[in-house]
């Protein structure tokens, strides 16, 4: 199904090291962030026509292409137990980083590999996976498990292919806050999660005129854009609280200003487990399901032809996910993983000549194998 039938095969490799000044024998309150990442081959991602990726460990560092890149270099220092700030290169999407959910969250390594479960694609158009920024930490109970707020200033046009120093200049800027906090419903682990960004940077606008493109021969701009959202994960089945094994529930929401974030705003929710099985205490399962309401994109006006005028581009789109975390051993698993799609690109167009086709729901089927040093 979708634009076309494939087998694709790809890989990634990630060096994280984390290191705290305390435990290195100097001073207190001192944390270093290093992360380098490589990605090769290819995936499926272009073949469904989704604007969610189905394979997203294929998107770091970056997209598209072989490429081994310096993801983050950081440093925070806490003044207090309660209260630290950071300054560096950040990579937004990491294991213990920002939109954080229990049952589905991280690059696609060890958990769902669809993207639409793994952040929340609402904030991607103004906050970029690898870049510069600042900011501030709060830990209202000095526990960072029990709740964490956060607010950060980053370059919205930031990558991993690029330093960032030389666009300093630019004032193209993402401010963004986030707090979540544990809670202990019906006595069981679960965590409400509640964040916000705004980008002042200038974008392409998605509602383009062929009058306005003419007149001023230039694209149409949109000034700024902005995205709220939510997640939360509650278990329902937790035999010994705080082992991070059982069942639960998880759901997310995000909305934007619709353009120019061509998600206007989208939602998923799910199950997830780890360790249910006897004698299995570190496997993992999930299944999802997300919808994505996408903005309204209009090419009349731009598309010349009359038989092209009335061609749907984008439509809504939404997915179900299922996968199985197999633990081969403690460091090796291996997850089979299903995936149906209905594409939000409908139709292939093209010009010249013109002509319209239909993109219809794309089933995906894959393996992962990761292995841990």
């Amino acid at each position: 199904g979708g634009k076309n039938s494939a087998w694709d095969y790809g890989g990634r490799g990630d060096i994280t090291v984390n290191a705290d000044s305390q435990k290195l024998g100097w001073w207190p309150g001192g944390f270093a962030n290093l992360e380098i990442e490589g990605n090769f081959s290819s995936s499926v991602n272009r073949n469904t026509g989704a604007l969610m990726p189905v394979n997203t460990s294929q998107l770091f560092p970056e997209p598209g292409s072989d490429n081994f890149n310096v993801s983050a270099l950081n440093f925070a220092q806490f003044l207090s137990h309660y209260f630290g700030v950071t300054v560096g290169k950040y990579a937004t999407i990491t294991p213990t980083s920002g939109d954080m959910n229990e049952f589905a969250h991280g690059k696609g390594d060890t958990q769902f590999m669809n993207a639409a479960f793994n952040f929340n694609p609402a904030i991607l158009v103004t906050v970029p996976y690898s870049t510069l920024g600042a900011g501030a930490i709060l830990l209202p109970t000095a526990d960072p498990k029990q709740a964490i707020v956060t607010f950060f200033v980053l370059q919205t046009n930031g990558s991993s292919e690029t330093s960032g120093f030389n666009d300093l200049d630019a004032n193209k800027l993402t401010f963004a806050g986030e707090g979540r906090v544990k809670t202990d419903f019906f006595g069981l682990t679960g965590h409400q999660l509640a964040g916000a960004t705004y980008s002042n940077k200038t974008f392409t606008s998605l509602d383009q005129s062929l009058r306005f493109i003419i007149e001023n021969r230039a694209i149409e701009q949109k000034d700024r854009s902005w995205s709220v959202y939510y997640n939360f994960d509650q278990y329902f089945y937790e035999p010994n609280k705080g082992s991070g094994q059982g069942v639960g529930v998880f759901g997310r929401f995000g909305t934007s200003d619709g353009n120019p974030n061509p998600i206007h705003y989208y939602y998923s929710l799910g199950v997830g487990g780890k360790g249910i099985f006897p004698g299995r205490p570190i496997d993992r399962f999930g299944l999802g399901y997300y919808y994505v309401k996408v903005s309204n994109i209009n090419l009349q006006g731009v598309l010349l032809d009359p038989r092209l005028l009335d061609a749907t581009f984008l439509r809504n789109e939404y997915g179900f996910e299922a996968f199985y975390d197999i633990a081969l051993t403690p460091w090796m698993q291996l997850t089979p993983d299903i995936q149906v799609i209905r594409p939000a690109q409908k139709n292939v167009i093209t010009i010249i000549p013109p002509s319209r086709q239909s993109i219809d729901t794309a089933t995906v089927v894959g393996v992962r194998l990761q292995m841990q040093f």
